[in-house]
């Protein structure tokens, strides 16, 4: 009998990888002469998965996340994986804007990747658990297509595959 094989499709973030890339923000922004004493802050909540950017004008706040932004590309960490909100008047005319990292499929893309898969016609079952999806069939062949058609859909979220067995 013929051992079937599997995968996981996930969405992790590294939160050590966005804890550095945080603290390289800030030293840019200690030393940046157009950010330096613009009042413009960032911070990092680990427990929360959140970065908070307040600044004096949505222009400045912006500056601060693209600067993020761009540490977080050098450290191999997708930009999807981050939420930006509106910007938010807060207090003494600056602006706040948040940041939500975002991992785990929602079951709302995990029924949408199921039904993707599905209608493909390939020789798998799909099924969901949790906040992951996990591919099941008989050829390695057949896995190796699914994760190929996964990787040419864009799903609003950075996908893993994982525990490919």
């Amino acid at each position: 009998m013929a051992k079937e094989c599997s995968f996981d499709v996930v969405s992790e973030v590294d939160l050590q990888e966005v804890d550095n890339a945080y603290g390289q923000t800030t030293k840019e922004l200690a030393q940046r002469y157009d950010l330096k004493g613009s009042g413009a802050e960032i911070e990092f909540e680990k427990h929360e998965s959140k970065v908070i950017v307040t600044a004096p004008s949505d222009f400045v706040a912006s500056q601060v996340i693209d600067v993020f932004q761009t540490k977080l590309v050098r450290r191999q960490v997708d930009l999807k994986s981050i939420k930006w909100s509106d910007p938010i008047p807060a207090a003494s005319s600056m602006v706040k804007i948040t940041g939500t990292i975002v991992a785990g499929i929602d079951p709302d893309i995990a029924r949408r990747i199921n039904k993707d898969i599905k209608a493909e016609k390939l020789k798998v079952k799909v099924q969901i658990e949790g906040d992951k999806v996990r591919v099941f069939s008989m050829s390695r062949d057949a896995l190796q297509e699914v994760i190929t058609f996964l990787k040419d859909k864009d799903y609003g979220v950075p996908l893993q595959y994982t525990n490919y067995r």
